[in-house]
């Protein structure tokens, strides 16, 4: 007998808005219920149950990754799904309008990774009067209870595996650091730049920050803001990013002024392309974030939800693992072997 599932059949004005990009409209699977309650979907028992995701970009490997685990989880567990993504990380607006489509395609259930913390909250109050289950990938809301629930990587922690590490490497020599976050305003970008000071022992105001740059998570424009920071010096040893294409971009640079052994760059993902940057040197150690996780455990607690009415709650740290062929003595760490197996994209 097949679970019966609750579902809000009122139906809700259509709202369009630029900014959003669908990306996936997953068939919509139907599941059978049992008997002819008047609360199901129909006299005949058949109802659609439907997941939506909004991520921040949809180029991003990280996101890409957790968009197709979430579309095989949803089809797994018998779900329609939807997934929608701001044009670029930051698109706040995007993200409401994707939200409010959501919304407006009865959806059982939102699983968003939140650009702005607090921009989409207005967006993500309407979903929840409307009786939608709303759960935060990657990124927490602020407040944390604007959602029902949040899985996702403890970023501060991750900065603080990616901050203590470059500075051991350092062996005593004073650092000299530039600093490549995300985009501005974005708690992600925020949580791992305070992590990684906090691990690497400075101040935000510290004179040993040669130089630092917004890069938007983005390859090229780290790239860009890492040539233009040597236009001003090469005293540098040591390299904060935000994520790995940001690394990649930072070692392009660093690489074209011949800097690559003097500079330790270190960085947070886990993807499959970064785990093989640190066995090629390119950059010392990643963080290995797991976003596979995050997307299984959101499709699960929507679909426990329709089911029996449960709600998640809480935030729920999805782990992290330093991931280096060159381990510091302190630091527990994996090696790119072992990162190969489990890593991402």
């Amino acid at each position: 007998m097949a679970h019966h599932h609750t579902v809000r059949r009122h139906s809700r004005p259509r709202r369009s808005r630029q900014g959003a990009t669908l990306l996936v409209v997953g068939t919509l699977l139907l599941a059978s219920a049992c008997g002819g309650g008047q609360d199901s979907a129909g006299e005949g028992g058949t109802q659609k149950v439907t997941i939506g995701l909004v991520t921040k970009t949809e180029t991003n490997p990280f996101f890409v990754t957790m968009r197709k685990a979430a579309a095989d989880a949803a089809k797994k567990n018998g779900a329609g799904f939807i997934a929608l993504a701001g044009r670029f990380d930051g698109d706040n607006e995007g993200q409401v309008a994707a939200v409010e489509s959501l919304i407006a395609r009865d959806v059982q259930g939102i699983l968003i990774t939140p650009s702005n913390t607090t921009g989409v909250l207005g967006a993500i109050a309407e979903a929840r009067r409307q009786g939608i289950l709303v759960i935060a990938l990657d990124s927490a809301t602020d407040p944390e209870d604007a959602v029902d629930a949040t899985y996702a990587t403890d970023n501060v922690k991750a900065g603080r595996l990616q901050g203590a590490y470059v500075r051991a490497v350092l062996a005593g020599r004073p650092p000299e650091l530039i600093m490549l976050d995300g985009t501005e305003g974005s708690s992600v970008s925020q949580q791992r730049h305070d992590g990684f000071l906090e691990g690497f022992g400075i101040k935000d105001d510290s004179p040993a920050i040669r130089g630092r740059a917004n890069t938007n998570g983005d390859r090229n424009l780290a790239q860009t803001a890492t040539e233009n920071l040597l236009q001003r010096t090469t005293d540098v040893n040591s390299v904060y990013t935000i994520n790995e294409p940001v690394a990649d971009g930072a070692s392009a640079a660093i690489g074209a002024r011949g800097l690559t052994r003097q500079v330790t760059i270190g960085t947070i993902d886990g993807g499959c392309d970064g785990v093989r940057a640190v066995r090629a040197g390119k950059y010392a150690a990643t963080v290995m974030q797991f976003p596979v996780r995050m997307a299984e455990q959101g499709v699960a607690a929507v679909t426990e939800f329709v089911e029996s009415g449960k709600k998640p709650s809480g935030f729920t740290d999805t782990g992290t693992e330093l991931i280096t062929d060159k381990p510091v003595r302190g630091l527990a760490s994996h090696d790119t072997d072992w990162g190969l197996q489990r890593c991402w994209g």
